[in-house]
């Protein structure tokens, strides 16, 4: 009985000192002390109460405090339960110092804050960057059109990170002094002889006011001609101006047909007028008969008349044929 309570009373024990263990990072904390960082073991256990791991604020001081950085454990930890990297904002502390690049840990963690990589700034502000263009294209005075690549050479801007404009800002304002500088150029052989115009013209405007970065030189890559756009625009008036015209005389045929339409309606309703009046004669000449106003004589004049008018009138439209009565009588001699 003895033994099993001995062995009860030790397991209990070991059980006891494990969670202790593993609640007090005494490991940790021997580390801090042996690197020279002076830490409570009653701040250690601090952190787990308020549920920050003392490895991700205990190993980011040691390296402070090795590289001369007076950083305390109060300032990581605000910045750890803020949401910041711990880690990398103790990095960029230490290249910065190394690089003799000022900036305080306050600055390190509002740009950490911030949703910015302060680390790789700090290595931009040493190592500067080159940022490539796309394609731009813009036309010169006389209608050509030019095609440019710049390459654009940046270094982050400490001071500037937090509210800084980024990389895109910085590549639409080169893109549009690029179509400037080309748009101003008399010909488009300009450019191409003196790409270095672009350089320098994009590089006086200060494009970099107000960004994360300093621009340190803008150098053009490629130069290329394009379309020739004056020409182009030119072809589309004369095609839009011809199809206006063609619309225009459209409209006028249109309108000659339905006047021509309209003619031949008032001419079909003039002879049926005409028609209808005749057809009335032979009634009014019975008519005059009945009623003793003309005589029998009388209507045969008439006819004689209306003979002859036909008569006149078919040798006319002979004669007009060329087969006058002349003519005729020389055939039949």
């Amino acid at each position: 009985m003895e033994i099993i309570f001995v062995l009860v009373v030790l397991s209990v024990a070991f059980l006891a000192l494990t969670i202790l263990f593993s609640f007090i990072p005494l490991g940790l904390w021997i580390s801090a002390l042996a690197a020279g960082v002076k830490i409570g073991i009653f701040t250690l256990i601090g952190m787990r109460l308020r549920r920050v791991p003392p490895a991700k604020i205990v190993n980011p001081l040691i390296k402070a405090t090795k590289a001369g950085l007076g950083v305390s454990v109060n300032k990581l930890e605000a910045h750890y339960l803020a949401g910041g990297n711990v880690d990398r904002v103790v990095n960029a502390l230490i290249a910065a110092q190394r690089a003799e690049i000022p900036l305080e840990f306050e600055r390190a963690a509002a740009i950490d804050l911030a949703g910015r990589d302060v680390l790789q700034a700090v290595q931009m502000s040493v190592n500067p960057r080159v940022i490539e263009t796309p394609i731009v294209a813009a036309v010169a005075k006389d209608g050509i059109e030019v095609k440019a690549k710049a390459r654009v050479t940046v270094r982050a801007n400490i001071d500037r990170l937090v509210g800084g404009a980024g990389e895109e800002t910085v590549i639409a304002r080169v893109g549009e002094g690029i179509v400037t500088t080309v748009g101003s150029s008399d010909t488009h052989k300009d450019v191409l002889e003196n790409p270095d115009k672009i350089s320098r013209t994009v590089l006086n405007k200060g494009l970099d006011a107000g960004t994360a970065f300093e621009i340190l030189s803008i150098d053009i890559a490629d130069v290329d001609v394009g379309r020739n756009i004056g020409a182009q625009l030119q072809t589309d008036q004369a095609e839009a101006d011809k199809r206006i015209a063609q619309a225009k005389a459209e409209e006028r045929r249109a309108m000659a047909v339905a006047k021509e339409q309209e003619m031949k309606a008032a001419v079909q309703e003039m002879k049926a007028k005409v028609v209808e009046a005749e057809a009335e004669v032979p009634k009014a000449m019975a008519q005059a008969l009945r009623e003793g106003k003309i005589g029998v004589m009388d209507y045969y004049n008439i006819k004689n008349l209306l003979a002859d008018t036909r008569m006149r009138e078919s040798i006319s439209e002979m004669g007009s044929k060329g087969n006058s009565p002349d003519k005729m009588n020389d055939k039949d001699e």
